[in-house]
């Protein structure tokens, strides 16, 4: 058996590789930033969604009780809500803010502890 060695190889140049990889390059400027955006955007719409669905176990518990709910737990544990959910800017169930009624105890209202402004210029705090 005779080794042939071919002098007609294909391939890439370095060239090549190097064209295809400044294309790859300037691609990803443009699609990252975009991406990490969206990714922000998506937090804070289940921030908002969040918030609107523990004010509304708030005000059916406070409706069929006639009290507010000592905590957050409490919600969670009379099946007002299935749980805590994350603060999706935290990554924490621990740094929500709990607004308590003018006369009385319990959870009035409940605000995102997270420090930092939404896209629409508003911090997290005033969802």
């Amino acid at each position: 058996m005779a080794f042939r060695i071919d002098s007609g190889k294909r391939g890439f140049t370095l060239i090549e590789l190097l064209v295809v990889l400044a294309i790859m390059a300037a691609l990803l400027t443009l699609v990252v930033p975009r991406y990490f955006e969206r990714v922000d955007t998506a937090k804070e719409t289940v921030l908002r969604h969040d918030l609107m669905v523990m004010r509304e176990a708030i005000d059916k518990f406070q409706a069929d009780r006639g009290r507010y709910p000592k905590s957050l737990d409490e919600l969670a544990q009379q099946r007002y809500i299935r749980e805590v959910p994350l603060d999706p800017i935290t990554n924490r169930r621990d740094t929500w803010q709990i607004v308590r009624p003018e006369k009385g105890e319990g959870v009035f209202d409940v605000r995102s502890g997270a420090d930092g402004k939404g896209g629409d210029g508003k911090e997290f705090k005033t969802y």
